[in-house]
């Protein structure tokens, strides 16, 4: 008898030890997955550089990829799009917006990327995030630049996303359009890129 009850005891202190592992490991236990969120990627492109790191990042935790576009698009000329971002910049002009976003309420986790222009956040990021209200949502912002980094980038999110929780961001060398160095993240650049978005989804805890 004294020998079946120690066998009990030492059964039963296994299966708890095991059931105690797998808790651990279950989906929202840890923070570190996005597997029961619902993951929106919200990207503006110019030269297809964000766009780029926006598929990596689909590719990776899924989500809906949704793409930002304007009612009256941008020039195709550099200097003209650059004199018109200046001006907007300058007067706080919210550019309409062609795309539309139905039941934003739904996403828990709202991926936003951008092109730097001027240090800034684009004048079109800047109408979404004013147009749509991601309160308690999880924004994680990525962007590309021409190697002179966020700029006040950040600052404006968290100035327009006031009760959103901002993830630390993802920044990275794209294309230089005034030099005529269009879509920069391909070949060998690409997979380099790919590395850098996965240990930056890894840091902040967004990896499958």
């Amino acid at each position: 008898m004294k020998g079946s009850r120690v066998l009990l005891l030492a059964t039963t202190a296994m299966i708890c030890l095991f059931s105690g592992c797998v808790a651990a490991q279950q989906p929202g236990t840890s923070g570190t997955t996005t597997a029961d969120k619902e993951i929106l990627i919200v990207y503006l492109s110019r030269t297809n550089n964000t766009k780029a790191i926006a598929e990596m990042i689909r590719d990776n935790v899924g989500g809906t990829l949704v793409p930002l576009e304007l009612e009256k698009p941008y020039p195709a000329n550099y200097d003209e799009t650059v004199r018109q971002v200046v001006r907007e910049n300058g007067s706080g002009y919210f550019p309409p917006l062609k795309t539309k976003i139905d039941d934003i309420g739904k996403y828990d986790i709202v991926f936003v990327g951008f092109p730097i222009w001027g240090m800034q956040l684009p004048p079109p990021m800047k109408s979404f995030l004013k147009q749509y209200s991601l309160k308690g949502k999880t924004v994680a912002p990525f962007n590309t630049n021409a190697g002179y980094g966020e700029g006040s980038s950040i600052e404006t999110i968290r100035t327009l996303c006031p009760d959103s929780t901002i993830l630390e961001s993802f920044t990275t060398r794209g294309g230089i359009e005034r030099d005529g160095v269009l879509l920069a993240i391909k070949n060998e650049r690409a997979k380099a890129a790919q590395v850098e978005v996965k240990n930056w989804l890894r840091k902040i805890k967004m990896l499958k």
